[in-house]
Order: structure tokens, then sequence, then C-alpha cells
């Protein structure tokens, strides 16, 4: 990359949201350039910035309790198929979806509520019939589960960033594998720092995830928190009495409130169960913190958690070798992400929630409508 390179549309950050952004930038004739480094090859040994689409398993669906969560969900699913065809990546299976919960308990009742009132195709099983529906499940009792069988499953967050890249740069983006620095603001335009030198641009979307706010060197008020997943590596029997399973989220108090994804393939050649659910946030104060969180591999603690989870919910699961992912997420005050200017020159598109894989390229598009002066009012930080 050549020094003082001046360029009309940057978007720092490649990862879900920044190259969503990018690709509908692209799309509609801008001169735009996606900015940031590769995937890491070894975690441990990496000094750079990390991602949190560092995987192969993300629960998608319709469903949300926010309204809109469910309206960038739609919107982005629907997009799916036109990603894949422009980039010629396949990053999505629809598995279905089963949210899943004692049946006493108003967070399991409102999955319904929801669906039936914003017209979200479902099925409705409790106790023999949900055991009946999916037999896989360790126990029933007292249990009710919502399902949706459609636009919903798992996407790969990994080959999505992908296919983003490949359909943005195919639609003119210039793509730039550079960790960003530092950014600062002039007359004309924005500075980017990088460790090859400087770029000027125009306007800036920063879409840097947890590294938004050290990246800018500012507050905005989001905590950026620490979390582990665990694999479980399955054998072929296993593989195969698993292989209708959906995506679940089962709903209880925080703790006992596990995410799982049906078993995967990985780039390993193996195929994986995944889970996520922290018992206990662990805020990440600092770029250092962040960068030290991943390295260290993640928390066996809460790996030895989530096994118990796993086991309580997966009938006779046998595993042959468990591994534990370093993870991260960003939380506000308002259940909203962040996507509007902080200034004439600079727009920010972050705050994940822990939901945002699934409709990234509704969030990013959106993150490209606020960089061209065109944002949602509730959106604006």
């Amino acid at each position: 990359m050549s020094a003082n390179k001046a360029i009309k549309l940057a978007v720092i950050g490649r990862g879900l949201i920044g190259s969503a952004a990018a690709r509908h930038l692209a799309k509609m004739g801008h001169d735009v350039a996606l900015i940031g480094p590769n995937e890491p090859a070894n975690f441990s040994q990496h000094s750079g910035v990390f991602g949190s689409h560092y995987d192969e398993g993300r629960i998608t669906r319709t469903y949300d309790p926010g309204a809109f969560w469910r309206q960038a969900n739609r919107a982005a699913i629907s997009r799916y198929g036109e990603i894949s065809a422009e980039s010629g990546v396949e990053f999505y299976r629809e598995a279905g979806a089963l949210h899943v919960g004692n049946s006493e308990t108003t967070d399991v009742a409102s999955v319904g509520t929801v669906c039936a009132e914003d017209g979200i195709l479902y099925e409705e099983y409790r106790d023999a019939a949900l055991a009946e529906r999916f037999p896989f499940l360790r126990s029933t009792a007292g249990m009710q589960g919502y399902f949706e069988p459609r636009n919903a499953g798992y996407i790969s967050p990994r080959r999505l960033v992908r296919a983003q890249t490949i359909a943005a740069e195919r639609a003119g983006a210039r793509i730039i594998d550079e960790a960003v620095l530092g950014i600062s603001e002039n007359g004309s335009g924005v500075t980017i720092r990088t460790r090859s030198g400087s770029v000027e641009a125009e306007r800036v979307l920063v879409a840097a995830g947890g590294h938004t706010q050290s990246l800018l060197g500012r507050s905005l008020g989001f905590t950026v928190y620490a979390r582990t997943a665990a694999l479980f590596r399955l054998g072929a029997a296993e593989v195969e009495r698993l292989a209708k399973m959906p995506s679940m989220r089962c709903l209880g108090p925080k703790g006992d409130n596990p995410y799982i994804l049906p078993p995967i393939l990985y780039p390993d050649g193996q195929t994986w169960l995944k889970l996520g659910g922290d018992p206990v946030d662990l805020p990440l104060q600092s770029e250092a913190d962040i960068k030290d969180w991943f390295r260290s591999g993640g928390s066996v603690a809460v790996a030895d958690h989530l096994e118990g989870q796993i086991l309580d919910r997966i009938r006779d699961l046998r595993f042959e070798e468990r591994r534990v992912v370093p993870c991260m997420t960003t939380f506000g005050d308002t259940g909203l992400p962040c996507i509007g200017p902080l200034s004439e020159r600079v727009t920010v598109a972050f705050c994940c929630y822990g939901k945002s894989a699934k409709c990234s390229d509704e969030l990013g598009r959106l993150g490209g409508m606020a960089l061209l002066g065109e944002v949602r009012a509730e959106l604006a930080p």
C-alpha cells in the first residue's frame, strides 16, 4: 500500500459488518476500500487485532424479542442467496432453530406470542411431543419448544466474511490487508495509519467490533465482554445420530441458557458440536485486555460449565475431544447497535449484543447508508 493514497470511502474492519458495508457501497458504485487484516494463523503468537468471526457456526433465525432485530434478521436472511451467488461461497444451512425452555417461564411463552404477532412461521411442541419431534433431547418434562423450520439454522461467520469480501471486490472495492493503528481527522479528510504507512480518505466507516472504541481513542459508552465457546468433536456414529439436529436456544436464567449448534464440519476435517453461554460477564477494559484474552485461549472453567450444560441437554452424548475457543461481544444500554455519524467524516457501525452475525449484512448496509448521510434516527450515537 503506497503512502498517502487518496480514497473516497474507507471501511475499517474486515469482519462481518465491515465486509457487508463494503459490498453494499461498492454495488452502489462508490469508490471504497475495505481495510483490515486476515485471520491470524496462530492466536497465541499473534500481535495484531482479533475478530469474533473466526468460527463455523452462528445461529440464524428471524425471531428476536426486539422489533429492530427481527427486521434486520429478515432483511439479511433474504439476501443470503444473493451474497452466495455474487461470491460463489456457500455459508448458510437451513437446519431450523429451536427455542426451548421450561413451559412456566415467560421467556418461553413470549417466543410463541411474538412469532404469531409478527408472522414468523413456527411449530409448537410440549413435553412428550417435544421429545418425539427432537429425540436427541435428554429431558422434555415440563418443557416447551418453538421451532422455526424456515429461514433459520446456522451460518459460518468465517465463510460469510469471505463471501462478502469476494463480492465487494468483484463489485469494485479495494481490499487492504492491514491492521489500522489509528485515525485522525483533518481539514480535507481522514488519515488512516497502518504499519505500512498512512492513507487519506474523504470519509471513514469504523466497523471494528470490540476494537472500535480503542481505535477511535474514546469511549462511546459500550462494554466489550470476553466470551468462551466449547467445541465437542464427534465420531461418525454421533454425527449420523444428530444429523437432523437444529440450532438451539435454551431459555433460562444466566448460566443455564446455552446456545447449541448442530454438528458442523470444520476446516480441520472434523465435525464438532458447539455451544456457548458464559455464566459470568468478564469485561475487557482495553485493547491490551482483548489481545491477552484471545491469546489465552479462553476460559477452561467456562468450558467445564458448558460441558455440563451439553450433557444435561443432549441424550447419551459421546464426544471424542473438547476444544476451548475465545471470542468477544459488545453491549450497550439501548439494546440497539451503534450505527451513525460521530462527525462530518467519521461514522461507526458496531455493537453486536452477541447476535449480529446472522443480520450483519443489514447492519453493514445501514452503516454504509449512515456513511453516505442517511441513518435511522434511533440508531444514531
